[in-house]
């Protein structure tokens, strides 16, 4: 393994920076630093992916003809770093980051032309229909039907824990064309439009008092044979693609600034005994730990770069790497709210940038909060983190995945 950067790789990282120190507006940067959860404010999150798009970059992992950009696997994690230290806000994974690769792999020509360069523009916002209510990390046993009907599915059933759908136009849903043979056989990926007849959005309040989940509801909806990903009752081949992509991604870039953050307000935010909370033993200590474990993601994260760039598979990884992060970010908000004492126990998102709209809330007219921004931050994040173990299939699915393939049990 070569963990060093190359002359290439630093002026790579020099030509990113000066990138981002150009276009990464003060409103951007104040998006991304109060971002109460992974999915950011939608009109920040659009118009940082417009302004990626314009120099070519809102999707570099893509092949390049398709828009993607012509960099190597260290290029790659080197952008993301950087776009994460600088405060850049998020972008929607749903469509740039999930569904496309999966277009890109099992589209006909006709899909990849039609939804590729509309996705990169803006010009279609995809959601994810896979949960259902009785259906979550056993994904396998959902029952949303679509039924033969010509050129058509009728499409009957809903969807749950679907991110950003009041937003989206459209919707990328696993459904059920067959119940003979095992439960993942008789599954189909359907591209759905949110404008047809028969679909119905209700937002869902989550405990950050947030309506970011919404549950998508089916009735009779027509969606032509043409939307369909892949091949007919062999949907469980892509999503199992997609899944890949869900859990990629390096984590540890964000999880250093967040520690850092911590550390930082521990120093002026009074402790147990009225001392400097950073000099508290058992504060600190619970710091230390978690900044040492980004360190040794952030390792683990190089390791996988470095098979990928060599051609290995890389394995398990994403399951390992799922887990570890997910946990160390439970861990490092948990800080966060400790940190932000008495004020990190009231209510105030209008401080802050969610990720959609607060449900029954009314600020306060002259936009007052107590204490500062992070402050205000840190609760929110710290509800909206405890999901982190349960999506793009739970810890424990992780670890059962793990047990069998890494450990032979």
């Amino acid at each position: 393994m070569d963990y060093d950067w190359s002359a290439a790789d630093l002026a790579f990282r020099d030509e990113v920076r000066d990138f981002l120190d150009a276009k990464l507006t003060p409103e951007l940067r104040r998006a991304g630093r109060l971002a109460t959860s992974v999915y950011p404010d939608h009109e920040a999150s659009m118009e940082w992916q417009h302004i990626l798009h314009e120099r070519g970059w809102a999707a570099p992992a893509w092949p390049v003809e398709h828009g993607g950009c012509d960099w190597s696997l260290t290029q790659h994690y080197i952008f993301s770093r950087e776009a994460t230290l600088a405060g850049a806000p998020a972008l929607s994974p749903m469509g740039i980051r999930m569904v496309a690769p999966a277009i890109v792999a099992f589209g006909t020509p006709e899909q990849q032309s039609f939804y590729l360069p509309r996705i990169l523009t803006g010009e279609i916002f995809f959601c994810q229909g896979y949960s259902e209510p009785e259906a979550g990390s056993d994904l396998a046993s959902l029952t949303m039907a679509a039924v033969d009907d010509g050129e058509d599915f009728l499409c009957t059933g809903s969807k749950i824990w679907t991110t950003h759908a009041t937003e989206a136009n459209w919707i990328f849903c696993l459904v059920r064309t067959s119940r003979a043979g095992k439960k993942q056989q008789g599954i189909t990926f359907l591209l759905i439009d949110m404008t047809t007849p028969g679909i119905e959005v209700r937002p869902l309040v989550m405990t950050s008092g947030e309506e970011v989940q919404n549950q998508v509801f089916f009735d009779n909806v027509r969606v032509p044979k043409r939307n369909v990903l892949g091949q007919i009752d062999n949907g469980w081949t892509v999503a199992k693609y997609l899944l890949v992509h869900e859990r990629g991604g390096a984590a540890s870039p964000w999880l250093q600034v967040m520690a850092k953050d911590v550390a930082d307000a521990a120093v002026n935010q009074p402790g147990p005994d009225g001392n400097p909370l950073i000099d508290d033993p058992a504060f600190s200590a619970k710091l230390a730990d978690a900044r040492i474990r980004t360190e040794v993601l952030e390792i683990l994260e190089y390791r996988t770069l470095s098979a990928m760039a060599q051609g290995k598979n890389p394995g398990t990884a994403s399951s390992m790497l799922k887990v570890l992060g997910t946990e160390l970010s439970q861990r490092i908000t948990e800080l966060a709210l400790e940190a932000a004492g008495p004020r990190g126990r009231v209510y105030q998102p209008h401080a802050t940038k969610p990720g959609g709209p607060i449900a029954e809330f009314t600020p306060p007219a002259d936009g007052y909060h107590s204490g500062e921004d992070w402050q205000a931050v840190a609760p929110l994040r710290y509800f909206n983190d405890r999901a982190g173990s349960i999506y793009a299939g739970s810890n424990e699915i992780q670890r059962n995945i793990l047990a069998k393939a890494a450990l032979g049990l």
